[in-house]
């Protein structure tokens, strides 16, 4: 395959991969909503006869109840009871994202990892059929406060000691499995939280060893996807390694280019970041949404692979 061509971030480019939250935003034709508010419209647009305004309050209680479950797998927009069936109907299955709030050079937003999840979470829920996403747990391990060191050194990134955040990792999955799920699975999209997962998914799967639930620890997604992604740029694009770099270089700024291009600054992007201390290891400038639509599909194929594999060995009963 040829080098990926870097254009401008236009309309096109930008329609890609739009942030989850924005379709729940939208007033969809022909929705409850919708009818509402042309009503209304209609009211205050110098038609503010009695009938008029009758008519749009008579309206109101109707066109709510009319409302429809929305169409997601996030457990924050849906409603306890909406969640309750959707565990009855068979989605027992719930995915505990976590992601690094860290600094990612002067040309990405810190939430990168949050919002790279935000997208693939919801991909892998959907293809899975039996699965929802837990609200992402954005306080990771990230080094230490008091030497400053790494990302640290940088404003706005923040740490959690790796003990305590492995408390808030099974305080989360204990609740999730109170409220019924059997199968917890834990995705992480950054490097300093994956030890803690893997070492919570054995400490659970002992505890819980012949009671129907499990926890999996999905490692692929992170350490093989990365892996696999700097040999398809090497490979495939004939990108050298030192160009595709360690941290905010290639294939961080390519992956968010493609699932939310707003979060990236892109006259802010130079190699090696523009200066020693930047953050950025490789070179940005290099990135496309393009690439980031390979690395995030590389992701999001490796974490089901996983994960149909650990779910078909638990129902084996070879785990």
């Amino acid at each position: 395959m040829k080098p990926c061509a870097r254009k401008n971030l236009g309309d096109a480019e930008r329609s890609h991969a739009e942030p989850r939250r924005t379709e729940l935003n939208r007033t969809r034709p022909g929705s409850a909503r919708g009818f509402v508010l042309s009503v209304v419209s209609i009211v205050f647009r110098g038609k503010r006869s009695g009938q008029a305004a009758l008519l749009a309050l008579a309206v109101l209680p109707a066109a709510t109840q009319a409302q429809k479950q929305p169409d997601t797998v996030f457990l924050e927009d849906l409603t306890w009871v909406e969640v309750r069936d959707l565990i009855g109907a068979g989605k027992t299955s719930v995915i505990i994202g976590t992601a690094g709030t860290e600094q990612k050079g002067p040309h990405m937003a810190i939430g990168e990892h949050k919002f790279v999840l935000e997208h693939t979470t919801d991909k892998i829920a959907r293809a899975l059929g039996n699965a929802l996403v837990a609200p992402i747990i954005t306080y990771v391990p990230e080094g230490s406060w008091e030497t400053r060191e790494g990302h640290m050194s940088k404003a706005g990134t923040i740490t959690l000691p790796n003990d305590r955040f492995m408390v808030l990792l099974e305080h989360t999955a204990r609740s999730l499995k109170a409220g019924g799920f059997k199968d917890i699975i834990f995705i992480g999209d950054s490097g300093g939280n994956q030890n803690g997962m893997r070492d919570l998914a054995t400490k659970l799967n002992t505890e819980w060893r012949g009671s129907g639930y499990r926890a999996h620890f999905i490692g692929d997604y992170y350490t093989k996807s990365s892996t696999d992604a700097r040999k398809y740029i090497t490979d495939q694009l004939k990108i050298p390694a030192a160009d595709i770099g360690n941290h905010a270089g290639m294939v961080d700024t390519s992956e968010l280019m493609y699932v939310n291009p707003n979060h990236v600054r892109l006259n802010k992007r130079a190699p090696g970041g523009g200066s020693a201390d930047s953050g950025v290891s490789g070179d940005p400038t290099k990135a496309t949404a393009e690439l980031g639509k390979i690395i995030v599909e590389i992701k999001i194929n490796n974490a089901l692979a996983q994960i149909r594999a650990s779910l078909a060995a638990r129902e084996g009963g070879t785990k």
